[in-house]
């Protein structure tokens, strides 16, 4: 058995979900490789998505864990049996890990929901606003490592699932650079909301009482809702968030910041107003 040297995202949400399934039914490592009939070693390699796992196997562990929800476990095998190269796969070894497990997860996705604070999303960047984000970057980055980032970033930007921004009005304003990449910016979101699979709505400053957006997300919409991932950002590196628990919690989240801001056409409104007053 080859171990993998860099699970991906989508790999090791597999590994998770196989173990919390025997978690559930009250199984220990060496028991569930009893059922098998392999050595626990290899549960324990399957459970840290240092190995693959076939459709049969996958199966016959659902079986073991008395899972029942057939949905799921198609979804399990998928994930099990996917062996996509993405586009994402030529940044490998060039951009952090965490860059390509987002665009995995996005590639995968059945709907993208984001709240953002400070910034525009990265999905409706325009190349120069991305370009100045990262140059904001500490440890500075290469003039290499830039343009890497902006290509991939570029390739993101080429979705066709639905995708809701709920931006706060700081993050259209916030000059990242000059006030031509500001204009050039806002023009952009105009032209994007405009498509039927996007959805922009923003968080006015003159909203009373709200607390709610105060820090940026990005919700990923798996298979089935159960298989969904937030991802947050932070200096250190982004998370991957997959408990239930947590993902109710953000689920809440995103739908009380949903109400609190403007509809998709007042909303475009303000931003039309924005552009006006550079």
């Amino acid at each position: 058995m080859v171990k993998r040297r860099e699970p991906t995202a989508r790999q090791a949400r597999l590994a998770t979900e196989l173990r919390r399934l025997r978690e559930a039914a009250g199984l220990n490592s060496r028991q569930a490789a009893a059922l098998l009939g392999v050595a626990p070693a290899q549960i324990t390699h399957i459970e840290s998505a240092l190995a693959g796992v076939s459709e049969q196997r996958v199966r016959r562990l659902a079986s073991h864990y008395a899972c029942v929800d057939e949905e799921f476990i198609d979804a399990l095998v998928a994930m099990a049996t996917d062996r996509t190269q993405g586009w994402w796969e030529e940044y490998r070894g060039f951009l952090p890990t965490s860059f390509l497990d987002l665009s995995e997860l996005e590639h995968h996705a059945r709907f993208l929901r984001h709240v953002a604070i400070l910034y525009v999303p990265g999905l409706l960047q325009t190349e120069d606003y991305s370009r100045a984000v990262f140059s904001s970057r500490l440890p500075e980055l290469t003039d290499e490592e830039m343009e890497l980032r902006i290509r991939h970033r570029k390739a993101r930007q080429e979705f066709s699932i639905p995708y809701e921004a709920v931006i706060h009005e700081a993050a259209l304003r916030i000059r990242v650079s000059d006030r031509a990449t500001s204009r050039a910016q806002l023009a952009r979101l105009l032209e994007l909301s405009e498509a039927d699979h996007i959805t922009v709505r923003v968080v006015p400053f003159d909203l009373d009482g709200f607390a709610r957006a105060s820090s940026t997300m990005t919700y990923v919409g798996g298979p089935l809702p159960r298989l969904d991932t937030v991802i947050r950002d932070a200096l250190h590196g982004s998370a991957f968030i997959d408990s239930e628990a947590q993902l109710n919690t953000y689920r809440t989240s995103f739908r009380k910041v949903e109400a609190a801001s403007l509809d998709p056409g007042r909303s475009r409104d303000l931003i039309h107003s924005l552009a006006r007053e550079l």
